[in-house]
């Protein structure tokens, strides 16, 4: 046993090997792992083992060990773990126009314990046609210069490989961010802004900061400019006439206007150039208009008023002439102007020269004001008041004192008529011919004189003031240090500050606002203009100006709605009355829009963008006329009529005239509705007119929005018997129940449009008409029949055919002949009295009972129509 190898032994702490005899005699062993080796755990192992005999016996109680043999154990990798990055997502920001070496580095890492494949060997970029690079180390570079308008960010895709060719289960997100070159400027703002009508105040730059590069600012000055010069007189007012704003503003009666629209009362600026927008008057320098005698008093007093909307520009050639505006100057002999405002080298003169009176002395004559708004093509409005011996002009609502007065001598006393003029001033002496001279160039609107009266601050600062503007939205949160001014129309905004964030924050809340219901569409032009101060220079950043604009949708148009009943028939005698017929009893005035609806479920082809229409939409109207319909009015027997109690506590005036009645003045649907309920039409001479026809039309916002032309006819009826007539109203009139109950719901169509009514009612009327003209004419003839009755047989027989011919018991059925329009009258009569000679009935009870078969056969007929009318009508026939 002694020579024979029986154990081996290792010697060290928890290693995971054993030895085992294999061959006792040879002393070969085999060294093996008790438990499953891992790399990542231990790389390799280092211990000692020694060899032993069997000793004295098998027991091995007595064993020799051999020497100590040290073992070296390296344990090889296996290629289990795949790369993973370090980081989820990489960012990097770059500026446009630069070759990066290296943009930003990524990193991968594998768990692997062996250099081979833990080491990653490689990086690659996913994502193509991108303009990047990546190396093995994994920087990152552009391959070409990048632009910021062309992109702002790139987002690539990055993966890693080890040196085992193992790629990484996950790729990482690599975002490239592009800045442009830093450009002192405003940034993050829209050039274009939306504007919805009755949206309110909207914030035009709701996120916009300013970027100095890192300048050390040390104030900022902005100035928003909302440019609105072309819209009408500069920005987007209220288009109703002057008359009817003075009215809203509460300016004191009696202004005059002497540039008012051409109309057949108002022809003298019937020659002038218009523009097609809120009656603007444009001189070229060629025109100018009389005002004719009578519209403005030849004496003014020593109070008077003169407003009017002026755009001018430089005047034309090195020597400039007088620009007149308004003249009052002698017609004829002389060539004096007693007063006068016009325009000279960019300065406003107001000339007032008096007549003498009891003091013969130097009085002010000429008031000069120099502003540059004279001259700056732009829309103002001027207002002169006249206090004697003190005149001051306010333009744009900021009052202006004279820099210069001149005085002079009062004028001699004359009896030469005076010549009131606009747009040049009229040369009646010292010339050969009188003419115009000193001709305006530029625009006019909305000239008034207002003598007797001058003009508070307060209504001229509502005249001017403009629908349109800039706002700011919580003043109170503007922050500190942030001043700001509006100009009067609050079309231009300044802001100043020393925080760049202070002015970041205050031009956030700077906004568009429109107070029209129906403002005028298209595009306001925005500028914001900025100056930098740095600290000790003037200027050192140039900030480029901001340009955009708002755009203002179109509004829903408003459908202008007149109802009623269109058609009716009162005794003459109710004409004749003192107070006459009320013409309009039941007119209604509706306003409809028709909005878009957008569907809420899109996969239902239907729901597309259904109309909807809502009624009842209110606004104001500017006026309401009611025309006569053929020949004009007879003032010696007939007129309209209207108690000026109606026009009380509302903005309403009214003129009258053989064409028609007129209501203007800017005021609610319902109070029109109330004034046009109350005109009366009188005729106190009936026996020469059946009938009248009118037609009523109204409008909103002078004429922009029109209403539906709505016709009515009113008719006069003769007659003897008013019982019948009485009892045929009483059987016309019931119809109107019927068709109430089935008007159709929502339905606002112009009924007034349906021509059967009229047409069938004629119709009755003339065969009640003719049937009563023919029982009278019967009656006489019976009664010279009676008389003459001793005469011969033929005599006594044409008698008799004569009494025949009176068709005394013709049954004429009105529908009938409303069924043939072709058939005359002439031709149904002749029918009838064919029949007639058949039917040779001559008492008087025949007579009698004729009358009541034919009230009959009216009834029947009446209620046969008022039942074919319900489908087809929907305003009511009223009768008497």
């Amino acid at each position: 046993f002694t020579g024979e190898i029986c154990a081996f032994k290792i010697h060290g702490k928890e290693t995971p090997f054993e030895a085992v005899v294999l061959n006792k005699t040879s002393g070969e062993g085999r060294l093996r792992a008790k438990s499953p080796i891992d790399c990542e755990l231990q790389k390799e192992y280092t211990f000692i083992i020694q060899a032993y005999d069997c000793g004295s016996g098998p027991a091995g109680t007595n064993w020799k060990k051999s020497h100590k043999a040290v073992v070296h154990i390296q344990v090889k990798d296996v290629n289990e773990f795949s790369p993973t990055f370090k980081e989820s997502m990489y960012k990097a920001t770059v500026t446009e126009g630069k070759i990066y070496d290296s943009i930003l580095q990524v990193e991968a890492m594998d768990e692997d314990c062996s250099p081979q494949y833990s080491q990653i060997c490689n990086y690659e970029i996913v994502t193509t046609d991108v303009p990047f690079a990546i190396d093995r180390n994994g920087n990152i570079r552009n391959t070409e210069k990048l632009s910021y308008d062309k992109q702002h960010r790139y987002e690539i895709m990055v993966t890693a490989f080890d040196c085992g060719q193992k790629h990484a289960t996950e790729d990482v997100l690599v975002q490239v961010n592009v800045k442009p070159v830093c450009k002192p400027g405003w940034q993050d703002w829209n050039k274009r802004i939306e504007y919805r009508p009755g949206s309110g105040s909207i914030p035009l730059f709701p996120s916009i900061h300013l970027e100095t590069c890192d300048g050390p600012v040390s104030s900022i000055h902005a100035t928003i400019e909302l440019q609105t010069n072309y819209i009408g007189k500069g920005c987007d007012r209220e288009t109703y006439s002057e008359k009817s704003l003075q009215k809203l503003c509460g300016a004191s009666s009696g202004a005059i206007d002497l540039l008012p629209s051409p109309s057949a009362t108002t022809n003298w600026t019937a020659g002038l150039l218009m523009d097609n927008n809120d009656m603007i008057f444009k001189f070229d320098g060629k025109q100018g208009a009389k005002i004719p005698d009578g519209i403005v008093p030849k004496n003014l007093t020593d109070q008077f008023t003169i407003t009017l909307w002026m755009k001018h520009g430089p005047s034309p050639g090195l020597r400039a002439e007088k620009e007149t505006i308004l003249c009052n100057s002698d017609k004829t002999e002389m060539n004096r102007h007693h007063y006068a405002l016009y325009v000279h080298n960019c300065r406003l003169v107001f000339l007032l020269r008096k007549d003498f009176d009891q003091a013969d002395t130097f009085r002010p004559a000429e008031f000069h004001w120099k502003l540059d708004q004279i001259c700056d093509k732009e829309w103002h409005y001027y207002v002169v008041n006249v206090e004697f011996p003190v005149v001051t002009l306010y333009m744009d609502g900021t009052t202006y004192e004279p820099y210069l007065v001149t005085n002079d001598w009062p004028i001699h006393p004359s009896h030469i008529a005076m010549q009131l003029t606009v747009g040049a001033c009229w040369q009646g002496g010292e010339v050969a011919k009188p003419r115009f001279a000193q001709y305006f160039h530029g625009s006019l609107a909305s000239l008034t004189i207002r003598p007797g009266k001058i003009e508070s601050q307060k209504v001229i600062s509502c005249l001017q003031a403009c629908k349109e503007g800039l706002d700011i939205n919580s003043l109170e949160s503007l922050g500190q240090g942030i001043k700001y001014h509006f100009n009067p129309s609050q079309s231009v905004l300044v802001m100043e500050g020393d925080d760049i964030e202070n002015i970041n924050q205050a031009l956030r809340k700077v906004s568009y606002i429109n107070s029209r219901q129906f403002p005028t569409a298209g595009v306001r032009r925005l500028k914001v203009s900025s100056k930098v101060q740095c600290f000790g220079e003037d200027v050192c950043i140039s900030i480029p100006d901001i340009d955009a604009y708002v755009m203002v949708f179109q509004a829903n148009e408003p459908r202008i709605t007149v109802s009623g009943m269109d058609h009716f028939a009162r005794p003459a005698a109710q004409f004749e009355s003192e107070r006459g017929v009320i013409l309009l009893p039941d007119i209604r005035i509706v306003s409809t829009v028709t909005k878009m609806e957008h569907p809420e479920d899109l996969k239902e082809p239907d729901r597309a963008n259904k109309p909807v229409v809502l009624e009842e939409m209110l606004h104001n109207l500017d006026f309401c006329d009611i025309l006569v319909i053929g020949a004009e009015l007879d003032p010696e027997q007939e007129c309209l009529e209207l108690d000026p109690v109606a026009l009380q506590g509302k903005h309403l005036d009214a003129t009258n005239s053989t064409a028609g009645y007129s209501i203007y003045g800017v005021d609610s649907m319902h109070n029109y509705e109330q004034v046009l309920r109350q005109i009366r039409y009188r005729n106190w001479f009936t026996s020469a007119t059946f009938e009248r026809k009118f037609k009523v039309k109204c409008s909103e916002l002078n004429g922009r929005y029109a209403s539906n032309e709505f016709n009515l006819e009113v008719n006069i009826l003769h007659s003897s018997n008013s019982d019948f007539m009485d009892h045929v109203n009483h059987m016309i009139a019931q119809p109107q129940f019927l068709q109430s109950v089935h008007h159709p719901e929502g339905s606002i169509s112009a009924a007034h449009n349906s021509v059967v009514p009229s047409v069938a009612t004629i119709v009755i009327i003339i065969c009640v008409s003719i049937l009563i003209f023919i029982i009278t004419l019967g009656v006489y003839r019976i009664r010279t029949a009676h008389q003459h009755s001793s005469g011969d047989n033929e005599g006594s027989k044409e008698n008799e055919m004569d009494w025949d011919d009176s068709a005394l018991t013709i049954t004429v059925n009105p529908m009938e002949k409303y069924e043939k329009p072709h058939q005359t009258e002439e031709e149904s009569e002749e029918e009838d009295i064919e029949d007639e000679e058949e039917d040779t009935t001559s008492a008087e009870s025949d007579e009698s009972e004729e009358e009541e078969e034919e009230e009959e056969e009216e009834e029947e007929v009446i209620i046969q129509k008022g039942d074919k009318q319900n489908a087809v009508r929907q305003e009511q026939l009223e009768w008497d």
